[in-house]
């Protein structure tokens, strides 16, 4: 029996071929050139998904099942509401968002907001309240759902929903995108549709493999500079500011996660006390915390994030900042080189 060929939007070419880089900075990576010489920049980032998310209402095929309060129980419902998701979710947009904005605030830091198109959509005070306060928001995309198997048509109209969906609530177009639930092709077609229209991509992060942005080439680009269709000098690269899975409010909803809120605030000390001590001994790094208004929003875990930033507060030589300023001081202080970390 022959083996079946591949579907026909996945596209054998090298346009989405990112190559892996097992190596990076390797065992001396640079310095991270922060303002003030600080030994840390520090990046809480909001994932706002609330109205996004999959739901019949949206004329989607099944309802969400993932991160909720009891995501690891129920299997997504089929051409029906889930009430009980859908009300979870609410809490989030309702409550949670506002209450992590508030300490934020209260401490003076900035926060970056990955904004679902729809999502802020349904909540445009959560644009205005973020950009007010000079925080930032970042593109998640026009929906938060799996993009796995979209065929590359689909998906980059989609992406180009979810910049003008933002450029009108903001009115600036999303310097910053952040994915989480990609397909492999996903960061082509965001570079590839910032290109087309005219805009800068300032940051992209979906990834995990490093504690300093870094730079990659794009394939298209390569093969356009190739054909001289544009000139090596003009070479943009995509600058990469890793996120993070560990650091991360998900977990009290996965079976590997935390058991308790106690376990997020040890873990996020933990991982800043080890960069924060790298950064004093002459390597500065950064550090993602990422969060979602309807996990640390609810009142029993939000105590530890409380704990948190006043941990942070205490400490020197700290930046807390938005990931559109860390990119900012890379791209100035470690401009892209073709074919160069």
């Amino acid at each position: 029996m022959a083996t079946p060929g591949p579907r026909p939007f996945e596209i054998s070419t090298d346009h989405y071929d990112f190559p892996r880089d097992l190596t990076g900075y390797g065992p001396n990576p640079p310095p991270a050139p922060w303002p003030n010489n600080a030994a840390l920049a520090l990046s809480f980032v909001i994932n706002y998904e609330e109205g996004g998310e999959n739901c019949v209402l949206h004329g989607d095929p099944t309802s969400e099942a993932a991160l909720w309060e009891s995501a690891a129980r129920y299997p997504p419902r089929q051409q029906a509401r889930a009430v009980n998701v859908e009300s979870d979710y609410e809490y989030g947009s309702r409550v949670g968002v506002w209450r992590i904005m508030k300490l934020f605030e209260k401490h003076g830091f900035k926060w970056t907001v990955y904004a679902v198109g729809m999502a802020a959509e349904k909540n445009p005070e959560v644009v205005k309240r973020t950009l007010a306060g000079g925080s930032e928001i970042a593109s998640h995309c026009y929906r938060w759902v799996n993009y796995e198997d979209w065929d590359p048509v689909r998906e980059k109209e989609t992406i180009v929903k979810g910049i003008e969906s933002l450029k009108a609530l903001s009115g600036q177009v999303p310097k910053g995108w952040y994915y989480g639930r990609l397909s492999s092709q996903s960061r082509a077609l965001v570079w590839d549709v910032y290109d087309e229209m005219g805009e800068e991509l300032v940051w992209q992060s979906d990834s995990y493999s490093d504690d300093i942005p870094y730079w990659v080439d794009v394939p298209r680009e390569l093969d356009m500079i190739k054909k001289g269709e544009r000139k090596k000098e003009d070479a943009k690269g995509m600058l990469m500011v890793p996120y993070t899975y560990d650091v991360n409010d998900f977990k009290f909803h996965t079976p590997t996660g935390w058991g308790g809120p106690g376990d997020f605030f040890h873990h996020m000390k933990n991982a800043f006390d080890v960069l924060y001590e790298e950064g004093r001994e002459g390597t500065p790094k950064m550090m993602t915390v990422g969060l979602h208004c309807r996990i640390i929003g609810k009142p029993g875990r939000f105590r530890e994030l409380q704990r948190f930033c006043e941990y942070v507060a205490s400490k020197e030589g700290v930046w807390v900042t938005t990931r559109e300023e860390i990119a900012k001081v890379w791209r100035e202080k470690r401009p892209y080189k073709i074919g160069e970390l």
